[in-house]
């Protein structure tokens, strides 16, 4: 992964959102700045703009000057914080960013000759909140607009833009969706219920709330459930699937993270052929099948 920092825009008056306190606004379970710091936790320095709150990693806090001056107010403010070569630069309303946009942005922005790199909507239009700049151009040209205007306060956003050479990332027509109004909210929120993301998001958001980093393979413990319920009774599933995770957890102490997977993996092995066993002797089978 290229080394960078991230600047999170995450003030705003919310207008459309009858002044809300947007960054706050769940999704999911999530509040939205949580989901997309989520996307960028390999940054080596994260720093927001805007009020501070309880938040699911370590960021810096800022504020532009003066509170309210607009996102080119607070990318110079935020920008101070930074060092990297390369700065992403992202809303804090955008519920489906991923990491994998992050990656295409950042790849994007190395390429040679260009001075960083923003998604395009499914319209075409440029996102300059969904992007990734050098560090050098970003600062210089932030630092020309302040001189010319006297100050950044105000400013809209094409006025960098239009300035520097940029590639267009086309990373899917959720990348950059972001939630303005209630009613984007209301579609995001729809959107994560849907019955091929649902489970992935349902997980992740497990996940976050229990403060754990943890890759499973989800359709082992979904088989273990079936075959708990199936094979014994409906309400052994949940009740297996707890018992597999704190044995794979006392399995894993002192290997670290890294034999989380494989402990997990194990246990519900063995669960599940018990879950069998148990089943077959319903059956009226002999009970000789393997351990």
């Amino acid at each position: 992964m290229t080394a960078y920092d991230v600047i999170v825009l995450a003030g705003g008056a919310a207008k459309r959102l009858g002044g809300a306190d947007k960054p706050g606004v769940r999704v999911g379970g999530r509040a939205l700045l949580d989901r997309v710091l989520a996307a960028c936790a390999g940054a080596a320095t994260t720093v927001v703009v805007g009020s501070r709150r309880p938040t699911g990693r370590p960021v810096t806090w800022t504020r532009e000057v003066p509170a309210g001056g607009g996102p080119l107010a607070a990318l110079g403010a935020g920008v101070r914080h930074t060092s990297a070569e390369r700065v992403l630069v992202l809303s804090a309303d955008l519920p489906f960013l991923g990491a994998s946009t992050v990656e295409a942005l950042l790849a994007a922005a190395g390429e040679d000759g260009r001075e960083g790199a923003l998604c395009t909507d499914p319209d075409g239009r440029d996102q300059p909140l969904v992007a990734a700049y050098r560090g050098e151009p970003l600062r210089r040209e932030l630092a020309l607009l302040a001189t010319e205007h006297g100050s950044l306060a105000g400013l809209p956003l094409r006025l960098l833009t239009a300035e520097l050479d940029l590639a267009r990332v086309d990373a899917g027509p959720l990348a950059s969706f972001d939630c303005d109004t209630w009613e984007d909210v209301a579609e995001a929120r729809g959107r994560i219920r849907e019955h091929g993301t649902v489970l992935d998001e349902w997980i992740t958001a497990v996940k976050n709330e229990l403060g754990i980093d943890l890759d499973v393979d989800t359709d082992v413990l979904l088989d273990l459930a079936r075959d708990a319920a199936h094979g014994v009774a409906r309400p052994a599933a949940p009740l297996t699937t707890f018992l597999v995770g704190y044995a794979a957890a006392k399995a894993s102490e002192g290997a670290g993270p890294q034999g989380a997977p494989e402990a997990v993996a194990e246990a519900a092995r063995k669960a599940a052929a018990l879950a069998l066993r148990w089943e077959d002797e319903t059956a009226g089978g002999d009970g000789a099948g393997s351990p």
